[in-house]
């Protein structure tokens, strides 16, 4: 190839990744979002795992172990306010929600991946977010006392 054709050549456009000073005002597509909120809730469930068993071990243990429980969440324990073991159980009530949640629509799109446009991906994470954060309004209202 001539000198002068590689000169005369356009520069092809260089795409990266997204830097940080660009990730704030990044608009993600729900998707993605509903995608990544997957993995977040899946990893809040994972390293939560000893906060839910033992919750589930001493609700149903005994009556003095589940008043011990609720004391928990009313008084406090290991120096720490019973408000903040509220907002920790909220947060394991939307992750186990979310995850689920989303589980059902990767399973649903994996296997009937036909059918699957980019419309119904964002349509379906969607409604991911639209159920799973309105059951967390509903069941951290019951937490919180509200009903």
């Amino acid at each position: 190839m001539s000198e002068s054709a590689t000169n005369t050549a356009t520069k092809r456009p260089d795409f990266r990744n997204i830097d940080s000073a660009s990730l704030v005002s990044y608009r993600w597509p729900l998707a993605s979002l509903a995608s990544g909120m997957h993995r977040v809730s899946g990893a809040i469930l994972f390293f939560l795992m000893p906060f839910i068993i033992w919750m589930f071990d001493n609700s149903i243990s005994s009556e003095i172990s589940f008043q011990k429980f609720k004391a928990a969440f009313n008084v406090g324990m290991l120096g720490l306010p019973g408000f903040i073991w509220k907002l920790v159980a909220l947060g394991v009530i939307w992750a186990s929600l979310h995850h689920f949640s989303a589980g059902i629509r990767h399973l649903w799109m994996d296997t009937h991946h036909q059918h699957v446009s980019k419309d119904f991906g964002r349509q379906t994470a969607a409604v991911v977010l639209v159920v799973t954060l309105s059951l967390t309004l509903v069941l951290g209202a019951k937490l919180f006392g509200l009903y």
